[in-house]
């Protein structure tokens, strides 16, 4: 079964598993800065769409308390899964550190 997370870019079959070549060296760019700094726009406009949703909710724009909480959990998951992404790189960073060459 294969289930995709929504706003992230499916992973391309013919991805090299070789090493690449740092961003810029070999004139295209780097495909994991890209891929995170768009999950976290994407993150970022999940919170921009449901603090608007809570402001007109607020104001009585809306009726949709059910539609409102969802975006506001969607966001709240969204902002814990990039938390943990975000630990795990930091984790990854500090293992490398610690390597002897």
């Amino acid at each position: 079964m294969s289930s995709m997370i929504p706003g992230l870019p499916p992973i391309s079959p013919n991805v090299s598993t070789g090493p690449t070549a740092p961003s810029g060296a070999s004139g295209q760019p780097g495909t994991f800065g890209n891929t995170l700094k768009s999950a976290m726009q994407q993150v970022d406009q999940l919170d921009r769409d449901s603090q608007t949703q809570v402001t007109q909710l607020l104001q009585g724009d809306r009726q949709d308390i059910h539609n409102v909480m969802i975006a506001v959990e969607k966001a709240d998951i969204a902002f814990e899964l990039m938390m943990q992404v975000r630990n795990k790189i930091v984790s990854a960073y500090q293992e490398v550190s610690k390597l002897q060459f």
